[in-house]
């Protein structure tokens, strides 16, 4: 067993948490990254190949502040990582002109001025001749969505923060952690370690390493997909992102054609989940799944009527109202917090790692992260 002080450490290496290591080592803190997995891996939520990045947010237009520097950081990303970690490709958002998808994404582009365009029902099949939206559907193009790809993402940031002087620790699960007068002492399979602060990226981890915080998180199965296309990929190679809305305001959404002629196409439900844990998830996905998948998307996408190439299970951390937990926590000076961003969280992970870097350094930041206050969900 081992016991070494580092000036912060970061439990959780994943999409946030490898941000904040790299954020915290470019200031020149003493850093320590713990993860119980391999770098980048596909156990947690920051998997499958791409994510989705937008700035009209349908969610709420006070994420837009926190979209446009998060876009600064992921040019500045891709510079420095020499990666394309992510990729313009234009973004449709379709669906009944009142569903949240079209009227949110609208509401936030008017609100902060977005660039955009409104297409009707005909416009969408002339500019993209794949879809085929229901009478009476609209959508918003933004031309500024595209998608991120989380692997590359979180091996740059670990890349990086490693050439800045962080030590960054794999396959070492973290046991316990505590408080004490000088800061936070965490406990591993592999030794003990002290700091002047922690900061808990845990992902769907967080039930077990926050419950004394009382913040309530649910943990979800979500399934993606890779359909085959009729005829090939050509057709989705030069293709928008895009998020449909039906009627009954289930949400599926998809991504070009990014692997390859053989690669397919990347779809998926979106908060169609089913209640699981990290030790419980059932990694099989079923016929039954997968012929709801291809029936639902061909409504939309008639071409992605051919077969599944492959499938990936990850897993959602949800709070009760979908908003993140990022913050010092209520009754620590020395922790800082950062969970319940699935479904809709990597496209932030650049600004989250600076904003984790602010507050584990100074106690605050200039980022408008009220609406991620933890307090707003703890029932006394």
């Amino acid at each position: 067993m081992t016991s070494q002080t580092f000036d912060v450490i970061v439990i959780g290496l994943g999409g946030m948490g490898s941000a904040a290591a790299y954020h915290l080592a470019a200031r020149g803190q003493r850093v320590l990254g713990l993860e119980k997995f391999t770098p980048a891996h596909d156990r947690g939520s920051s998997h499958g190949g791409s994510r989705i990045i937008r700035q009209s947010y349908f969610e709420d237009p006070a994420y837009v502040p926190l979209l446009l520097r998060a876009y600064e950081l992921w040019d500045r990303l891709a510079a420095d990582s020499g990666r394309e970690v992510y990729r313009m490709t234009g973004g449709l958002f379709i669906g009944p002109p009142d569903c949240l998808t079209v009227a949110g994404s609208l509401r936030a582009s008017r609100e902060w001025d977005l660039p955009h365009d409104l297409l009707d029902e005909h416009e969408i099949r002339s500019r993209f001749p794949n879809f085929t939206p229901k009478p009476g559907d609209v959508a918003l193009y933004e031309a500024k969505a595209g998608f991120a790809r989380p692997e590359l993402t979180v091996q740059a940031h670990l890349d990086l923060a490693e050439k800045a002087g962080a030590t960054l620790q794999f396959g070492e699960e973290v046991l316990e952690w505590s408080e004490n007068s000088g800061g936070v002492t965490v406990r591993t399979n592999a030794g003990t370690y002290t700091a002047g602060q922690a900061v808990i990226c845990p992902g769907a981890w967080a039930p077990q390493l926050l419950a004394d915080f009382g913040i309530p998180i649910t943990v979800e199965r979500q399934v993606l997909y890779w359909l085959d296309p009729v005829g090939g990929t050509e057709s989705f190679v030069d293709h928008p992102i895009f998020i449909d809305e039906n009627s009954d305001g289930m949400q599926i959404y998809g991504f070009p054609a990014i692997d390859g002629p053989r690669g397919g196409v990347k779809v998926a439900f979106f908060r169609k989940g089913v209640e699981c844990t990290p030790e419980t998830i059932d990694r099989t996905v079923y016929e039954q799944e997968i012929l709801e998948m291809r029936e639902r998307t061909a409504e939309l996408l008639p071409a992605l009527d051919g077969p599944c190439l492959d499938t990936a299970t990850c897993m959602y951390s949800n709070t009760p109202d979908q908003h993140f937990v990022i913050a010092r926590h209520p009754d620590s000076t020395n922790v800082t917090v950062a969970c319940g961003f699935s479904g809709h969280g990597f496209k932030f992970v650049p600004v989250v790692g600076e904003i984790l870097a602010d507050l584990a350094t100074s106690g605050a930041t200039s980022h408008p992260i009220s609406l991620f206050d933890p307090r707003r969900l703890v029932t006394t």
